[in-house]
């Protein structure tokens, strides 16, 4: 939960420098977020790399910790694929 936190704040932060100065420069506002919006995206995906992928990881396994294990899932599929109901499963 904390790398989420983390890489969420940083996206944050730079979106918010980023409005501060476009503003500071004269821009109207709806300008300046649009801007900072689109510039903070491009720069949090080239700088912030590593932090996207630790958090892309940290997602990913907390999902396969969640999963149940069905431990007659293969055999029941290769029963109903024997069956010749390969287009759909019910």
């Amino acid at each position: 939960m904390t790398r989420w936190i983390a890489y969420s704040v940083m996206r944050l932060g730079l979106f918010s420098v980023l409005l501060t100065i476009l503003i500071l420069l004269g821009l109207e506002w709806w300008v300046s977020a649009l801007f900072a919006t689109v510039m903070a995206f491009a720069l949090s995906y080239i700088f912030l790399a590593r932090q996207r992928d630790a958090l892309a990881a940290d997602v990913r396994a907390r999902r396969k910790s969640k999963r149940t294990v069905d431990i007659d899932a293969e055999s029941e599929d290769a029963a109903w694929d024997s069956q010749g109901n390969s287009e759909s499963k019910p």
